[in-house]
Order: structure tokens, then sequence, then C-alpha cells
């Protein structure tokens, strides 16, 4: 990780990630809490698990009412410089069992800001005056439509994306799940994600790490295994 400027004007500098950056600590996290919780490492994870982000915050509310932010508001991070952040998660995740996988990504998602933002506001907190001005200056809004893929300019939602898809379908995990379908049908280099292949592969990331189809696309095209169209050498022969 380095810094550079954050062209964004909230902060005078902010932390730039590699993907591969993200994956290697996302993983190394998410590990060494199963190991601690239950002796050994297998997904998917549970939303039980991804409450671990209570460890690392004053207060979850998985019940909160955010309608006043909008109505595609589904999580937020409230940066509290000297204490831990607070994280809300919309009530209508929790309530609704056919959300499930989404409150999974919200959470995650928001543990994503917690890890890899929180430290930011103890070493350039806003002003009081700021925080007159702009009341949410020191919160994260997390929308519905973002949670996974949002544009890179938009670096705290999209390093908190790229986290989201990181915990819940570690990359070793994911390679070693989808290595023996690339492998028995003999597929090279990059696979069309609109392909009976692609659609294939979407299928067995969905179901071996309990996330919706949308998250497991989006994490195959991020990791480089899908894309517009299949071309390349083989994924595996490098």
């Amino acid at each position: 990780m380095r810094y550079v400027p954050d062209k964004t004007g909230r902060f005078s500098q902010r932390p730039h990630y590699k993907p591969e950056e993200l994956d290697r600590e996302c993983e190394n996290i998410v590990a060494a809490f199963l190991k601690d919780r239950g002796g050994k490492v297998s997904y998917p994870l549970s939303t039980d698990d991804l409450t671990v982000i209570e460890r690392d915050t004053e207060s979850l509310d998985q019940f909160a009412d955010l309608s006043a932010f909008g109505p595609k508001v589904e999580g937020l991070t409230l940066f509290q410089p000297g204490r831990k952040p607070k994280v809300k998660i919309s009530a209508r995740l929790a309530e609704d069992g056919h959300r499930q996988n989404r409150l999974r990504t919200t959470l995650a998602h928001e543990y994503g800001h917690v890890r890899f933002h929180a430290y930011l506001w103890e070493i350039e907190p806003p002003s009081g005056d700021l925080l007159k001005r702009k009341p949410t200056a020191n919160m994260q809004i997390c929308y519905r439509d973002t949670m996974l893929d949002a544009v890179q300019t938009d670096w705290m939602e999209w390093q908190a994306g790229y986290a989201c898809g990181a915990f819940l379908m570690p990359a070793s995990a994911l390679r070693r799940l989808v290595r023996p379908y690339i492998e028995k049908h003999g597929l090279f280099g990059v696979v069309g994600e609109r392909d009976s292949h692609g659609h294939a592969l979407i299928e067995l990331v969905k179901d071996g790490f309990e996330v919706s189809a949308d998250a497991a696309r989006i994490r195959l095209i991020k990791l480089g295994i899908l894309g517009p169209t299949g071309a390349g050498p083989s994924l595996f022969s490098i």
C-alpha cells in the first residue's frame, strides 16, 4: 500500500491498494478469524460469522432506519476520532429472509470501511466547522447500487466493495473451487461472462460461497477469470 493525493478533497492523502494487496489482507483476516472461532477455515461464511465486525466497532445496529439518507442506502459507517466507528445496517435486510445474501454483502462492505478506513479519521479528523456545514462529513453512506462495484474515483467505496468480495470469496479459495471446472473443460484464458461456461462458473461460485449471482460475476471479473469475451492463454498454465 502507498499513499497518494486524495483528489476528492476529503483527506490530504489517501491509501492506494493494489487488488492483490486487498486480496491477501482480506483473506488473512478471514482465515485468522475462522481458525480462532472454529479451528478451521471453511466457506461459505455465515451471517453470524460476519458479525465479527462488532469486535472492531463501538456498535453494530442491524435494524437501523436509514430512510433519511435515501431509499437505496443499505449501510452506513460513522467514524469517530478517538473511538471505534459505529456501523448501521438497514433493517429492511435483516427483516427480509430473501435478502440474506444482500445482508451479508452489506456487512462485509461495512467491515471493509472499518478495517481499511477508520484510522484515517484519527490522522485527519474533520473540523467542527466542517461538521456544521456538512453533518455527514464523518460518515460513509453506502448505496445498494455501488456496494460491490463502485467507480475507482470513489476510492473509499471501491476499496470497501473490493474488500467485500475478498472477504466473502477469498481469492485462493475461489480459484480452488473453479480450477477443476476450468481444467475439465479445457478452458483457456479469460472466460466470456455471457458464455455457457461463464454462466456455469458464476453458478459454481454463487452456490459455493452463498452469494448473489451478481456478486459472483463481479468477483470473477475482478480476479480476471471472466471478461466480456473469452481469449488468451490458460489461466492456470502460468
